[in-house]
């Protein structure tokens, strides 16, 4: 790698330029994408915090037979709640927030592709999530549970706004995932430093971007479901009624169409993670980074041939069930794959064990529980015993927990530093994974032997002399440790922010870009962007990969917001692009959207035409013509 050192007058300048102006102006305006990064982590989390809370109530009610601590209905609402928030606004937006945030320092880059666009989709996530939590506020909830399936949630059966607050819910967040992960698919493809070609990037880009085309084309998928049961609900169609010409079985065949992607949205992201922390404590590069890479992108090509797998007990053709069991046993090769790059990559290293190590091999043992597990109800019969038991709940927590949450926290305790500028504490650090890999498998490996037993899923209460009493104490238990393990994780950040160790640019002596610039990282990002010759450009010397001879020159890019163009495959600088300033546009079209959909909710239809209109106005003023000088930047051609 070669970085060039500017003059202090052009960082002077540089941060002039990309310093984010201070005040609710700045707050509210910012496109810079390590406070939106930031944001998103933090949104995440405080929805993360509320899931765990309607987990705790459901522990508790679910503790000893015969409790009745909640109501039927408000049970209802509770796991309904607790399933939306974990799923849909903690698994995914904590990967992009993580992902936000380190992509452009990763690539060598100043910002994301569209830095106003970036700022939209954090907006519009945060009014979605105000929208779907409002309705725990008047008490109607979205009850149906996470999947919705129809006939349960229309009109008749759910007459309330509980399920109409999850159809436009659903919609809203809908809008915020897409255009964010249209951003980061240009983002991979226009804005890698030069030199920075496919084969020399990160792991975590392979993953955020499978996970952003898949998103691009699976949630789709679920916004026409929602639109078709808002319809059904508010204008009486008849798309779920099967006595009026319509087929509930159409709803999980479209939302299952987006479902079993999505599992890999949340995951696909989480491996990138692993796939970049496990190098950096094995002091080795990764082993088959290729083979890792090209398994990544297979899961996310199987991931759309398998929705079928959720619905073996529906009635469907043999034929039909068999084809989506093999795809269901398939995709297991790709991630047998993942893990076995892992293991090698730690088996010939020279492991150091630290904090982040630590989650990544409990997420490596986790992962491989979560893959059996769910390959086990790929056989249409074994699947039809176990299908809506409580087997199938303990599947879904392995995946979300241990193939999600324990990477995020590795992450977490890898990049706090660099965000911070402060350590977090070693001893902690081993605390909270020992807390919470024990009360994780202590929580949900309890509830296979459940669903052995016949204890069914979204049940709010049961019978004592059923043999369940036992494994849902411990599963209570354990549940109740891994809190503690948050918790415990909480008292350490917040200790670090003021008395940890200053972390310094490099703390773990990791390869990649990130760890080339201070902690936290300046407004710019990079005074000169970085030209990138090897995979792993902080380690060049130790691995022998040094250029040899000296790099072209490099311009510093300060006339303006600006950063490089790149050609797609090898990453040949083509251009330089006029990144836009701070604004407010992308704040007040979130808002103007929360109008439209709490219109849509209420049927105040004229509260929906101010919100379009806000909408369609605010985008005019957001695409003026605006007067930017143009800058004739002559680009020599990189050295080979």
């Amino acid at each position: 790698m070669a970085i060039t050192t500017a003059p202090t007058a052009s960082t002077d300048r540089l941060t002039t330029i990309w310093e984010t102006s201070p005040g609710l102006y700045g707050i509210l305006a910012s496109v810079d994408h390590k406070t939106i990064g930031k944001r998103y982590l933090v949104t995440a989390f405080v929805f993360f915090l509320l899931g765990g809370l309607e987990a705790a109530v459901m522990r508790w009610q679910l503790t000893r037979p015969d409790t009745h601590l909640l109501a039927p209905e408000v049970y209802n609402q509770l796991f309904t709640m607790h399933g939306v928030t974990m799923i849909f606004l903690f698994a995914s937006p904590i990967l992009s927030g993580f992902s936000n945030y380190l992509w452009p320092l990763m690539i060598g880059a100043r910002d994301m592709a569209f830095p106003r666009v970036n700022a939209l989709s954090y907006w519009t996530f945060l009014m979605s999530g105000i929208f779907l939590y409002s309705s725990v506020v008047i008490g109607q909830a979205p009850d149906g549970g996470w999947f919705a399936y129809v006939p349960m949630t229309e009109q008749a059966y759910s007459p309330g706004l509980n399920m109409d607050f999850y159809a436009l819910g659903m919609i809203f967040l809908a809008i915020s995932t897409t255009i964010g992960a249209i951003n980061f698919v240009v983002t991979f493809f226009k804005l890698r430093a030069p030199g920075m070609s496919v084969n020399r990037v990160p792991i975590i880009l392979w993953g955020t971007l499978s996970a952003s085309i898949m998103i691009v084309f699976a949630a789709p998928a679920l916004t026409a479901s929602c639109i078709l049961l808002y319809f059904d609900r508010r204008f009486g169609m008849h798309f779920f009624d099967a006595a009026n010409g319509g087929h509930p079985l159409l709803w999980q065949h479209l939302f299952w169409m987006f479902g079993h992607p999505w599992v890999y949205i949340v995951v696909l992201p989480a491996i990138g993670l692993a796939s970049d922390m496990i190098p950096t404590f094995a002091r080795r590069p990764l082993a088959g980074y290729t083979f890792v890479a090209l398994s990544t992108i297979t899961t996310a090509i199987l991931g759309f041939g398998v929705w079928v797998h959720h619905m073996f007990a529906t009635g469907l053709p043999q034929l039909a069930t068999t084809f989506f069991s093999a795809a269901s046993m398939m995709i297991t090769i790709p991630s047998g794959v993942a893990i076995l790059a892992w293991i090698a990559t730690l088996w010939y290293g020279r492991p150091v064990l630290k904090t982040p190590l630590l989650f990544m091999a409990g997420f490596i043992v986790l992962f491989v529980i979560g893959g059996l597990n769910g390959v086990m109800t790929a056989p249409v019969p074994f699947d039809w015993q176990l299908t809506d038991s409580y087997f199938i709940v303990a599947h879904i927590h392995y995946v979300l927990v241990g193939i999600n949450v324990f990477p995020v926290f590795g992450a977490f305790y890898y990049w706090l530093p660099k965000m911070t500028g402060h350590m977090l504490s070693e001893r902690l650090g081993r605390w909270v994974f020992a807390l919470m890999f024990v009360g994780g498998n202590l929580a949900f490996f309890p509830m296979h032997i459940a669903g052995m037993l016949g204890m069914p899923r979204r049940i709010y209460t049961y019978q004592a002399g059923l043999g369940w009493d036992t494994v849902n104490l411990i599963t209570t238990v354990g549940a109740y440790v891994f809190a503690v393990g948050v918790g415990l994780f909480l008292v350490d950040f917040f200790r670090s922010l003021r008395h940890g160790p200053l972390a310094g640019n490099n703390p773990w002596d990791g390869s990649t870009l990130e760890w080339s610039v201070s902690s936290p990282p300046p407004s710019y990002n990079f005074a000169v962007l970085p030209t990138v010759r090897s995979r792993y450009p902080l380690w060049e010397d130790r691995l022998g990969e040094a250029p040899r001879g000296g790099g072209a020159a490099v311009p510093v890019l300060d006339d303006g917001r600006e950063t490089f163009g790149t050609s797609a495959l090898d990453s040949d600088p083509e251009e330089v692009l006029r990144m836009p300033d701070d604004s407010l546009w992308p704040v007040l079209v979130s808002l103007a959207l929360l109008i439209l959909f709490y219109g849509l909710l209420l049927s105040l239809w004229w509260m929906a035409i101010v919100g379009v209109t806000g909408v369609m106005v605010l985008m005019v003023g957001w695409f003026w013509p605006s007067r930017i000088p143009t800058r004739e930047t002559a680009l020599s051609p990189r050295e080979p």
